[in-house]
C-alpha cells in the first residue's frame, strides 16, 4: 500500500483563532484528497530567538571554503524545539500556513520561527553536501488580519520571502481580512471556500510531478508574476555589480515597471537576466552564500584598520533602565 503522502499545518496564531480555523479548513480538504495532516501551533513549541551568532553562515562557508569538514547546524538545536519542527517539516510534501498579522507584517512568533529556520538553508546546505536531497516542499499562505489589505502591506511578502530558506514552492495565498476577534473569520463564507481551495491546491500540487508544479492561485494576484508579490521597487547596485531598473522585493527577479492599457502597475521580468537572482532556484540563493563570504573575507582582510575604533565602542557604556 502507497504511503499517504503529508501535509503538515503551520500556526502562529492562538488555538482556535482565525489562523488555526483556516489552516484546519484547508487541512480538511487535504485530508478528503487523502493526505495524512498534521498541525503545528507554534505556541506550542519553545523556540528561542536567533542570537544573530552567525554560527551557522560562518560554519556553511568554512566548509564550502574545505576549513570545516563538516556543518553541525544552528548553536541552539539541542536547547529547544526548532529542529524537530524543521525536520518534520522536511520529511513532509506541503504544507498550509497561517499566521495573524501584527502591524503589517506577520506576528513575532511566526518571525522568530521564520529568522531560526535560516540555520537550515536548504540551497546552502545541498551546496555543501549537508542535505543529499532537495525537499521539494510546496505550500499555501494564510495572512489574517482584523483590517484591509492596507493595514497587512507586507503579511503575505514577509511570508512569501521566509518560504526561500526552505526552497518551498508556493502554489496559492489569501488574505484574510475584517477578522478583528477569534472566530470572526466564520462569518465570511468566502474566506472559508479560499482556505479549502488552498488546500485543494496544495493537495494537487502534492501530487503533481515537481517539474510540473506552477502557481495554481489567482494568475492576476499581485503585480510580480513570478512570486506575486506587490513589493516592486527601484533597483540598485548589486555587490556583483549587476543592476536592473526595477525588482521584486520578494522573489528578486529584476525587470521594468509599466503601467497597463488597463492603467494597472504591470512587472515585466527581463527576459535575459532577470531571473537570475530569482529567489525560488536554489542555485540563486546558493549565490547568495558568495555574497556573503565576500563580506565576511573584505572584512577579515581590513578589520586592523578599525581596531581602535571598535574597541572605543566596545568600551563604551550606558546605563541600562
Amino acid at each position: 500500500m502507497e504511503e499517504k503522502k503529508k501535509i503538515i499545518g503551520l500556526v502562529a496564531g492562538r488555538h482556535n483563532g482565525n489562523s488555526e480555523i483556516l489552516v484546519k479548513e484547508a487541512l480538511m480538504a487535504c485530508e478528503e484528497a487523502g493526505m495524512d495532516c498534521r498541525l503545528i501551533n507554534l505556541f506550542d513549541y519553545e523556540i528561542l530567538p536567533c542570537t544573530g551568532c552567525e554560527g551557522c553562515t560562518m560554519q556553511m562557508g568554512d566548509v564550502a571554503r574545505g576549513i570545516l569538514p563538516e556543518y553541525k547546524g544552528c548553536v541552539l538545536k539541542d536547547k529547544d524545539d526548532m529542529d524537530k519542527i524543521i525536520n518534520a517539516i522536511q520529511t513532509s510534501d506541503g504544507l498550509v500556513i497561517g499566521v495573524p498579522t501584527y502591524d503589517l507584517a506577520p506576528s513575532a512568533l511566526y518571525l522568530k520561527y521564520a529568522h531560526r529556520a535560516l540555520a537550515y538553508e536548504v540551497s546552502f546546505r545541498l551546496e555543501i553536501g549537508h542535505l543529499k536531497k532537495d525537499p521539494n516542499l510546496v505550500a499555501g499562505l494564510i495572512a489574517v488580519g482584523g483590517s484591509r489589505h492596507d493595514w497587512q502591506t507586507m503579511a503575505l511578502e514577509v511570508l512569501g520571502a521566509s518560504m526561500f530558506t526552505q526552497s518551498i514552492q508556493v502554489v496559492d495565498q489569501m488574505m484574510a481580512v475584517g477578522n478583528g476577534r477569534p472566530g470572526n473569520v466564520l462569518l465570511h463564507d468566502d474566506q472559508i471556500a479560499k482556505a479549502r481551495e488552498i488546500g485543494q491546491h496544495v493537495a494537487q500540487a502534492v501530487n503533481t510531478p515537481v517539474g510540473e508544479r506552477t502557481w495554481l492561485g489567482d494568475p492576476d494576484a499581485g503585480v510580480c508574476p513570478n512570486c506575486h508579490s506587490s513589493l516592486i521597487f527601484p533597483g540598485e547596485v548589486h555587490w556583483d555589480g549587476r543592476q536592473y531598473p526595477f525588482e521584486c522585493a520578494v522573489c528578486g527577479c529584476g525587470g521594468d515597471l509599466i503601467i497597463d492599457e488597463n492603467k494597472k502597475p504591470k512587472f515585466i521580468i527581463d527576459p535575459e537576466t532577470g531571473r537570475d537572482c530569482d529567489r525560488n532556484v536554489n542555485e540563486a540563493r546558493a549565490y547568495h552564500l558568495q555574497e556573503i563570504l565576500h563580506a565576511r573575507i573584505e572584512y577579515m582582510q581590513k578589520q586592523d584598520s578599525v581596531k581602535d575604533k571598535y574597541q572605543m565602542y566596545k568600551d563604551k557604556k550606558f546605563p541600562a533602565i
